[in-house]
């Protein structure tokens, strides 16, 4: 049995002679490499605090005693150290989770894996530890990066307002977020504050010196401001005493021991403290100490001796064609910039800072800031891309809704991995943006099911300069092109069935999916219209009235049911006074369990088979009426496509654009001879007319969903001056420029 197969939870780590904690750090090391490179996960993050975790599990009494992880990614040494040693099915449905995971183990304090939260969570703890008068220890490790989020700042103004509320932070400094200040002096000063004794000499000089007569407190004053100025001058910790954190460091990360010594004089204080480790991200592993980008902060399976990836998916990326489209935009257009949230290299945007490094800004762990700071460059006369995790977004909600909306700001956000992410689990899915957006004032929402449509939509994004506009795309490889067959108002279509039964609204990248249920559905004598709304938000105004002409409308989206865009176009249906039940397929309100994309989808229904069959039993139970005693086995007569409320049915015209004059005008003139005729047949086809010319290359159409006329204005004080509408058919051309001379805005 190795030493590591010994530890099986925090208490055989306790009983370990110190002699023996570098041969089990280096078993640690050598697991993880070997696991992560079968299943693939956050490898560098966890090679650099093996002695860090061994540390806290032996200093501290887990789960009695909590021990939090900021950017949870950084857990897994804190799984093997606590029972938990199965990594063959790591981020594999049914085994362990790549985040902390309450479900696991009682170890696991929360479920993080949103960066700069763990301090927040830490003074609740703590404060109901005092409340309840626990004497308990609560531990938050931050680090990674998530210092520079701006949440973190926050609890820790909270934090060290309650001068004696015990609470240990443990910063892990890898290096790649700041740099930390180091040397003889503050390691010598560290050392002295981590002992009781200078603790009780402090204390004594303090009140000897403030009961000397008439000069003893300017005294004191004096010399406290002086020791104040000299430990800022030379020592790092200047910025978190001066919150008034005590602060214990900088200690070599790396050393159990120092690190053990440290945790143990911090635990003895009966108030904040902050120990500053340095640590090196991917510690012990040659291929990831030598990689600059990222540490090997997440790979996927490699060769454990090399590195290198085993093998490399089939075609390109979505977040790559992402990265290539930037690039070419950023050739032709000297006012397109971009932002990116601590993740320039994992969303795509490497390329263009190699190309435009003066015209990207990585703003940190910091979305909130990221969204308002956009605004500012809009409004300045720039056009910013703002790229970011779609779940990530989320954070930033308020910004985006009263700074950029509000204000009719020129920003696109790029939401990459949007919809079911699979393996990260609940906390990474990008399930929730489509619902979130859908109420923001004038923002237009792209889905696109194709690369050609990425880069052709990125483009219209970028042209819409009084509003802010969202281009969402998943994980994963990008599939075969998908062409139109024609074009419904700015809807392509993609597929027509020979009789209108079903209408399918296929959102983004399930067109795939939508095209393959229209398949089944005709093997069941079903007739499909499969249409790709391109602009999600708003609802293409062509939707209703095609609507209109079938029996059912299906909506099948990578996003949540409530709120989404089945949503949204049942709404646009009930407000065009169309009455044709839709059908919605979606992601139920629940958070979802780590598996791949493809199981997710499998346990939710959202397979082509699932689809098919829950659309046609709609189909038949409108046609029910049909049956007869007489031929009860018979096949269902499909009843004819619903009228409008209060008017006759479609006769052909299901590509009209509906407008609410039209809309109402109808509903005015309507008689009751029209509202009886309703169960009439219409034609088996649509008459649909021909697709627009594309545009030239360098000046892309603007998008027929969200054409670029400024809404009214929701707050007249804080709105721009009204200006005409723009023509929804033009844009302003885009003109290449050149770069020879290496100018760069």
């Amino acid at each position: 049995m190795s030493l590591l197969e010994s530890i099986r939870g925090p208490q055989d780590l306790k009983a370990l002679a110190p002699e023996r904690l570098e041969e089990l750090a280096e078993e640690i090391r050598t697991f993880l490499i070997d696991s992560v490179a079968r299943t693939g996960g956050h490898l560098g993050p966890n090679l650099g605090v093996v002695e860090l975790t061994i540390a806290l599990h032996r200093v501290f009494d887990s789960p009695k005693d909590r021990v939090l992880f900021d950017t949870g990614h950084q857990s897994y040494v804190h799984k093997i150290l606590t029972g938990r040693q199965d990594f063959s099915k790591l981020r594999v449905k049914g085994g362990l989770s790549g985040y902390p995971s309450r479900a696991e183990s009682e170890h696991d304090v929360i479920e993080n894996s949103h960066a700069s939260t763990v301090l927040g969570w830490a003074d609740g703890l703590a404060k109901a530890n005092e409340v309840l008068g626990r004497d308990d220890h609560v531990v938050a490790v931050i680090g990674d990066g998530a210092l520079t989020g701006g949440m973190a700042w926050e609890a820790l103004n909270n934090i060290a307002a309650a001068r004696d509320r015990p609470l240990i932070i443990v910063v892990n400094d890898n290096e790649r977020s700041y740099a930390p200040t180091i040397g003889g002096l503050a390691s010598h000063l560290a050392t002295l504050r981590t002992t009781n004794e200078y603790e009780r000499v402090l204390s004594w000089g303090k009140e000897l010196i403030q009961r000397t007569p008439v000069v003893g407190q300017q005294l004191y004053e004096s010399l406290h401001g002086a020791k104040k100025g000299f430990k800022d001058a030379f020592a790092p910790q200047g910025m978190f005493e001066d919150l008034g954190l005590k602060y214990v460091g900088p200690i070599d990360g790396h050393d159990t021991a120092a690190v053990e010594g440290a945790l143990r004089g911090a635990k003895r204080f009966r108030g904040p403290v902050l120990v500053h480790c340095l640590t090196v991200k991917g510690r012990g592993y040659a291929a990831a100490e030598q990689d600059e980008a990222d540490r090997f902060h997440s790979v996927g399976a490699i060769d454990p001796l090399t590195g290198v990836a085993l093998a490399r998916p089939a075609g390109k990326s979505w977040t790559s064609v992402f990265g290539d489209a930037m690039v070419e935009i950023g050739r032709e257009r000297d006012d397109v910039v971009a932002i990116t949230a601590a993740m320039l290299q994992p969303v795509g945007l490497g390329p263009f800072a190699a190309e435009f490094p003066q015209r990207v800004y990585d703003v940190g762990i910091a979305e909130q800031h990221a969204a308002t700071s956009a605004a500012g460059l809009a409004t300045g006369g720039l056009h910013p891309v703002v790229a970011v995790y779609a779940t990530f977004l989320n954070r930033a909600f308020d910004q985006v809704l009263m700074d950029v909306a509000l204000h009719r700001c020129g920003v696109t956000f790029v939401l990459d991995r949007a919809g079911i992410t699979g393996t990260d689990g609940a906390s990474h899915n990008g399930m929730w943006d489509m619902s979130i957006l859908q109420v923001v004032p004038g923002l237009r929402i792209a889905a696109p099911r194709d690369a050609d449509q990425l880069r052709d939509q990125l483009r219209e994004a970028v042209e819409v300069d009084d509003a802010p506009t969202v281009v969402r795309f998943p994980k994963e490889t990008v599939g075969e092109p998908l062409p139109a067959i024609d074009r419904v108002g700015g809807m392509d279509v993609l597929h027509r069935g020979d009789h209108p039964d079903v209408l399918l609204v296929a959102v983004g990248v399930l067109a795939p999916t939508c095209l393959t249920v229209a398949e089944l559905l005709r093997d069941r004598g079903i007739g499909t219209t499969v249409v790709d709304p391109r602009w999600v938000k708003p609802v293409d105004p062509a939707l209703p009235e095609l609507a209109a002409g079938h029996r059912v409308v299906a909506v099948v989206e990578d996003n949540g049911r409530v709120g989404g865009v089945g949503a949204a176009v049942a709404q646009a249906l009930r407000d065009a006074e169309v009455d044709v039940p839709v059908r919605d397929f979606g992601i139920p309100p629940r958070f979802l369990p780590h598996a791949k994309r493809a199981e997710v989808l499998a346990d939710l229904g959202l397979t082509p088979a699932e689809i098919a069959a829950r659309i046609a039993a709609t189909v038949h139970r409108t046609a029910g009426a049909h049956h007869t005693a007489a031929d009860p086995a018979a096949p269902p007569t499909v009843p004819a496509p619903a009228a409008r409320r209060g008017r006759a049915p479609a006769t052909g015209t299901a590509t009209r654009t509906v407008t609410k004059t039209a809309a109402k005008s109808a509903a005015r003139t309507a008689t009751k001879t029209a509202a009886k005729s309703a169960g009439k047949t219409v034609p088996k086809t649509a008459s649909v007319p021909t697709a627009k010319p594309a545009a030239d290359a360098g000046t892309p159409t603007a998008p027929a969903g969200p054409a670029t006329a400024k809404p009214a204005p929701a707050e007249p004080a804080t709105a721009k001056p009204a200006t005409p509408a723009k023509p929804a058919t033009t844009t302003k051309p885009v003109t290449k420029k050149e770069t020879s001379d290496g100018r760069r805005a």
